[in-house]
């Protein structure tokens, strides 16, 4: 959190040395955490609406909805909305700010691929994201992330367009930082979002294991997820962080900006964990 703060504590104080206004880095400053703090307290609903997740009850589905009671009741957690997602890939996620108010999606492509052995262990691992408050902390790195964004464009965009006034103190060398710095900034955030989002990915994996007593189970899951493909058909990029498995198609270099660590190191990690568990 604090490496995002500085980040636009930054492009804020080098605008405002440019333009020579320093109450533009308190706006800017200001503006940014009222943005994260929107985007925390709604980017759940956005998140279940881009991806159509469809709510269900217990009557709907007995079968993915007990598995999703048990794990709840397992990690001493209230039990989450549960949503269906028509699509054939398989795939999950969980989002919300806190136990509380927490939600957990699958795919119908998920629910058919996997047993109940395995089925449980994908649910313990999206409610590990619940219980270790994942949910919550990527919700505002999501959001800051974007607010860097936001930054970046609009400094760009007053460069171009907006014109300057150095009579009234701007600083040529600070503009030229402050360009530098809008095409750098967005990349550097994206880049501290993955190694945040790789990082409870392997938590969440290890919370799985400890929930279920079943390491194996995880990692029979996550071997069938390697043998197919888990990119969706209306796959939204701004929630790809808070998928099961990377939501999104594409190899190579899109492969390095994945949210998500590959899938042997996943399996070898829990794997190593059978005689610890």
């Amino acid at each position: 959190m604090a490496i995002f703060i500085v980040i636009i504590g930054g492009i804020g104080y080098i605008f405002s040395r440019a333009y020579g206004q320093f109450g533009i880095f308190y706006g800017v400053l200001a503006g940014s955490l009222v943005y994260a703090a929107f985007q925390y307290f709604l980017a759940a609903k956005v998140a279940l609406a881009a991806n159509r997740a469809q709510q269900i009850e217990k009557k709907d589905n007995p079968r993915l909805y007990r598995i999703v009671e048990n794990i709840a009741i397992t990690d001493g957690l209230s039990t989450p909305k549960v949503y269906i997602m028509n699509e054939n890939a398989p795939n999950a996620f969980a989002t919300g700010r806190d136990p509380n108010h927490a939600h957990v999606v699958v795919t119908e492509g998920l629910l058919e691929m996997m047993d109940d052995r395995e089925l449980e262990a994908v649910i313990a691992h999206e409610m590990g994201h619940v219980k270790n408050y994942d949910i919550r902390v990527m919700m505002i790195v999501f959001g800051l992330v974007s607010a860097i964004g936001l930054l970046a464009d609009l400094f760009i965009y007053a460069s171009w367009f907006g014109g300057r006034d150095n009579e009234e103190g701007g600083s040529p060398l600070f503009f030229l930082l402050g360009f530098a710095a809008a095409f750098l900034a967005p990349v550097v955030a994206l880049i501290v979002q993955l190694a945040v989002s790789r990082q409870r990915e392997y938590l969440a994996d290890a919370t799985s294991a400890m929930t279920t007593r079943d390491p194996e189970g995880l990692a029979s899951a996550l071997a069938k997820l390697g043998r197919t493909s888990t990119a969706l058909k209306h796959a939204s990029s701004s929630s790809a962080h808070l998928f099961f498995a990377n939501p999104l198609s594409g190899k190579g270099l899109a492969s390095l900006f994945s949210t998500h660590p590959p899938i042997p190191e996943r399996i070898a990690r829990l794997r190593q964990m059978e005689t610890k568990v």
